[in-house]
């Protein structure tokens, strides 16, 4: 009887650790294929929440890749300026914009910025990240501690790889950018 009990108690924490980990799993869709993503609600809920509330809104759906530098990170998530299937689209202001929501205040964590991190894109201020976000192509130390790393790709980063890349003389200014397709949790 005793077995049994504890059979069926093992079997109880698996299936709510399961379902819980699930509402931390989105699925970023890019034209090469699909992007698994982990978000870390424990270390920075403030902006896992963000991005859950603006992916799921559809708000991220159309938004392009404004800044991408080769062996660094893609940069992504501005929703005002960088939907391209937004009236207010305009490439030139893309990178400058945010959601209607206020700014978030920095949830820094000891997270490093290793390769298929992503993590909160933000002015000089560091409770200024709003929408925008970045992933990293490379390990990138030298920003550790500096931004809110709020998750990880766990499938696809070879997809990411394939973002196209921007002119390294214009700060990685994309001219044809490559866009989210979607944005949804699991």
């Amino acid at each position: 009887m005793n077995k049994f009990l504890i059979n069926i108690l093992i079997f109880f924490f698996l299936m709510i650790n399961h379902v819980t980990s699930e509402e931390n799993i989105m699925i970023l869709k890019l034209k090469n294929g699909d992007v698994k993503i982990e978000l870390f609600d424990d270390i920075a809920p403030n902006h896992v929440k963000r991005i859950k509330d603006l992916a799921n809104s559809g708000k991220y759906d159309g938004v392009v890749f404004h800044r991408v530098i080769d062996g660094f990170m893609a940069q992504t998530g501005d929703v005002k300026f960088g939907n391209s299937s937004s009236k207010d689209f305009n490439l030139k202001m893309a990178g400058m914009g945010g959601s209607d929501l206020p700014d978030l205040k920095q949830e820094f964590s000891n997270l490093p910025h290793d390769r298929g991190t992503l993590s909160m894109a933000r002015s000089s201020d560091p409770n200024s990240a709003n929408s925008q976000f970045f992933i990293c192509f490379k390990p990138a130390p030298f920003l550790d501690n500096q931004y809110t790393v709020f998750g990880k790709v766990i499938e696809g980063m070879e997809f990411v790889d394939k973002i196209k890349r921007g002119d390294e003389n214009n700060n990685g200014a994309v001219s044809d950018p490559d866009m989210i397709i979607s944005f949804k949790s699991l």
